[in-house]
């Protein structure tokens, strides 16, 4: 007589639609300890056990981890683990709420770089300055942080490090901000956040101080490429959530 080892003899006493730990893996194209890692983040609905505590993985768990994979692409680690935690305690809302963040924070990243551009361009357009017969508005670092949705702490280290020169008041020596060091000011969170290190956004801004627009324009543009990547995965990524939902849990919608 054939001799059937414990696992594979468990395996054919358990439904047939059930899937071992190992099958789940080969299905989602990742290993058996990522398998065991997405479940101890709570990323997978619960796990039924056969009786010699075999882990029992269904389509259902399958979905889950391949919407979880999914949703990371667009929504990051930071909020991938919240959405899908959320989703199987059963608070839908929750789920939303986080997924509503990051499209709110594309969005106002979005804002920024149009607002840019359109500064850069302006520049482009009329590189040589022309005298405003209006009076010069001065922002206080607390304001012009707030404009930019940023710390004022960030302001401070990124003029220390040459990226910026507001002005002091020469009474209250406040450092005050005027509408070229606002648009400098928005080329460098766009730029930072975008990666670059403060080399190439000192080269950067030292052509837009030489009324040589052209590279910044560039290097905005190709964040606002990044961003239209990062907003197409997110809508790919609901695409996938959407399915798990309706499939899966319906009883939330």
């Amino acid at each position: 007589m054939r001799e059937v080892s414990i696992d594979t003899w468990e395996f054919h006493m358990v439904p047939r639609n059930a899937l071992r730990t190992i099958d789940l893996a080969r299905a989602a194209g990742i290993s058996v300890q990522q398998v065991r890692n997405y479940e101890a983040l709570g990323l997978l609905p619960l796990v039924e056990r056969s009786k010699s505590g075999y882990r029992l993985y269904t389509q259902r768990h399958l979905a889950a981890l391949t919407t979880a994979r999914s949703l990371v692409v667009g929504y990051g680690w930071q909020r991938m683990p919240a959405i899908m935690q959320a989703l199987h305690r059963g608070d839908l809302s929750a789920a939303l709420a986080i997924i509503d963040s990051r499209h709110a924070e594309l969005a106002s990243k979005r804002l920024l770089v149009e607002q840019t551009l359109s500064a850069l361009h302006a520049l482009a357009a009329q590189p040589t300055p022309v005298q405003s017969s209006r009076p010069a508005q001065w922002l206080r670092v607390g304001e012009a942080a707030k404009q930019v949705s940023m710390r004022v702490s960030a302001l401070h280290f990124w003029e220390q490090q040459g990226l910026l020169h507001p002005v002091r008041d020469q009474s209250s020596r406040y450092r005050l901000y005027d509408e070229q060091q606002m648009h400098r000011l928005r080329v460098v969170v766009l730029l930072r956040e975008a990666g670059y290190n403060f080399t190439v956004i000192l080269s950067v801004l030292d052509e837009l101080a030489a009324g040589r627009p052209e590279q910044a324009i560039v290097a905005v543009e190709k964040r606002r490429e990044e961003l239209t990547r990062t907003s197409w995965m997110c809508v790919e990524a609901l695409a996938c959530f959407q399915r798990y939902m309706h499939e899966f849990c319906g009883e939330l919608l």
